[in-house]
């Protein structure tokens, strides 16, 4: 897939504020400061789409891009971010309960793990509960430019016999480097693969 053109499309809190337009939403979500707005502006070409910053937990909204005038990229705020208030920390869990549950055009959410680290208790939980609501999602390992391929490799098996520890069937995984652009080419045609079965 190539895309020739990408724009934002609106923000919203609830389901209902989404873009009129009904398509294709393609969902992406992490812990915050796992590199999801890098990743975004990586895949679309676009540096200044989606709003990058050091600092944890800017993604307040749920935000809509239209992609090729033919579906959304949708950029959901990251989760498990400690040094909010636990008010703040379960309004922005309402927001992206939200949408996951309640959206009919998400047909795949794309759940963000940081390669360096291993898969810690809040993204177990979290793909845990998309697992009990039947949410279809594949997991993207990123900043995979940090450590040699040796390494990475042995991270993600250690990822992988964390999961089977309460999933038979792991989900569909790629990798990706928003610097050295690493696993571009994959997510898009990974994303053009379910454009083509809808």
């Amino acid at each position: 897939m190539k895309i020739s053109e990408a724009k934002f499309a609106g923000s919203s809190t609830k389901v209902s504020g989404r873009p009129q337009r009904r398509l294709p939403e393609f969902a992406f979500i992490g812990r915050s400061n796992v590199g999801k707005s890098s990743l975004i502006n990586m895949l679309t070409g676009n540096k200044k789409l989606a709003m990058t910053s050091a600092t944890p937990g800017k993604t307040r909204l749920v935000n809509h891009f239209l992609i090729n005038d033919s579906w959304y990229l949708v950029d959901l705020p990251g989760y498990g971010y400690a040094k909010m208030s636990q008010k703040g920390r379960e309004e922005l869990a309402g927001v992206i309960k939200d949408y996951i549950l309640n959206s009919p055009e998400l047909v795949m959410l794309f759940v963000l793990v940081d390669s360096r680290h291993d898969l810690g208790a809040v993204d177990q939980d979290f793909i845990t509960e998309l697992g009990e609501h039947g949410i279809p999602f594949a997991i993207i390992f990123t900043k995979c430019d940090k450590q040699g391929p040796n390494v990475l490799k042995a991270q993600i098996e250690r990822d992988c016999e964390i999961l089977h520890r309460t999933w038979e069937e792991l989900p569909d995984m790629l990798v990706s480097s928003s610097v050295d652009r690493r696993g571009r080419d994959e997510i898009l045609n990974y994303i053009q693969q379910i454009l083509d079965t809808l």
